[in-house]
């Protein structure tokens, strides 16, 4: 089947979504953007809010209370989220993508009424997948799930978990044969609850960027979870890890557009408020190039991630398009802030400029939900596997 073309189709209902959210941004996160950022916290009103408008229940079916929107939609949201504090955003697209996402994939009707319509309107979701020795190499994790009768008990640590202080609901991935032969097929996923006894929040990290979006080590100490709450057959742990990492690229590249497109907006005005040598320096044919150039970058950029987004919504496979989308965008975006610090000069390296908080905020979507390595190795495989088929 052919993939759709890229075309901006929205119908006027999700367009009228699309500019709520643009509205709700500029309202309600542009005048605290900086502020969070330096104050390291997460704007829970702000989070109320977005849940009053139903963005955290982008693609829940409206049976379980959700909004459920088209992947291009939701996609939308998360840049422009992302173009005014990407912080907020990523809480937003961990949530919906790699959160209540692979329940709605993999999880039995019961785990659908149970979770799905709290995580749409009070709860937030969080995936806890890396660990110290399991980053890019995801199948060598080592927290335990160990069988007790009709539960489980799950011991070990999780790093890098956005969401962790807020969320109400973790989607934790355990080994649970701990035989090391079993590789990636001895992974089981769970979903466990904030009380649930021997469950904390270990260590906050004090990242470069994106700030205001909390991020945590989590500590699993003989943490009881019942076999109800398995997300999935026993071993088919990697297999939902890989589903909703394919989805969550989707967003990463939308965070990493929005993003991108704000440095841009501030680079150009600025280089047309900017004098030196009795002109703006947007007529220096430098700066002018280097617009271009960024721009150019943003549309290649959009074009990536609407079109993986198109090819979720159309059914078809989209794995190797999102990582595209993702190792595309991200890449772009740190070319595109730096381009922008470097138009401010002095002015773009101090915090009262937006730029220098979008230079260090677009450095991580380079690195979580994959890092551009294990992009080109996805991509690459799908490359190899397509040309055995053709020579089959």
């Amino acid at each position: 089947m052919t993939p759709p073309e890229v075309v901006d189709t929205l119908a006027d209902e999700e367009r009228m979504i699309v500019e709520m959210v643009r509205d709700f941004a500029a309202n309600e996160l542009e005048g605290i953007a900086r502020e969070i950022d330096a104050e390291k916290r997460v704007p829970l009103d702000a989070i109320e809010k977005m849940r009053e408008l139903g963005l955290f229940g982008l693609l829940i079916p409206e049976e379980f209370g959700g909004s459920e929107v088209r992947t291009i939609v939701s996609t939308r949201v998360i840049e422009e989220l992302s173009k005014v504090c990407a912080a907020v955003a990523i809480t937003v697209s961990v949530h919906n993508s790699v959160g209540a996402f692979p329940i709605l994939l993999f999880g039995s009707d019961e785990q659908k009424k149970r979770f799905l319509p709290r995580l749409a309107s009070e709860m937030t979701g969080a995936f806890c997948l890396s660990e110290a020795d399991a980053g890019s190499d995801a199948a060598s994790l080592k927290l335990r799930a160990r069988r007790d009768g009709d539960a489980w008990v799950l011991d070990g640590t999780k790093m890098w978990v956005t969401n962790a202080t807020q969320a109400g609901i973790f989607l934790v991935f355990a080994r649970s044969d701990p035989d090391p032969s079993a590789g990636h097929r001895g992974i089981t996923a769970f979903l466990v609850e904030k009380d649930a006894p021997g469950l904390s929040v270990s260590k906050l990290e004090d990242k470069m960027g994106l700030r205001a979006s909390d991020t945590a080590e989590l500590a699993f100490e003989s943490v009881r979870v019942s076999d109800s709450h398995r997300l999935g057959a026993e071993g088919d742990g990697f297999k939902v890890a890989m589903s909703a990492l394919d989805n969550g690229r989707i967003g990463v590249g939308a965070q990493a557009l929005g993003i991108a497109r704000a440095a841009f907006d501030e680079a150009l005005r600025y280089a047309k408020e900017r004098q030196q040598f009795g002109q703006p320096i947007s007529r220096f044919e430098g700066i002018r190039l280097m617009l271009a150039q960024m721009d150019t970058e943003i549309q290649t950029a959009a074009l990536l991630v609407y079109r993986a987004a198109a090819m979720k919504d159309a059914g078809l496979p989209y794995g190797p398009q999102a990582s595209m989308a993702k190792l595309y965008a991200s890449e772009a975006a740190t070319r595109v802030t730096h381009a922008a610090v470097q138009i401010h000069g002095g002015y773009g390296y101090v915090k009262e400029y937006a730029v220098e908080r979008y230079y260090r905020d677009a450095r991580v979507t380079e690195i979580y939900e994959g890092t551009s390595q294990m992009q080109r190795i996805v991509i690459a495989r799908s490359l190899l596997g397509k040309q055995k088929r053709a020579t089959a």
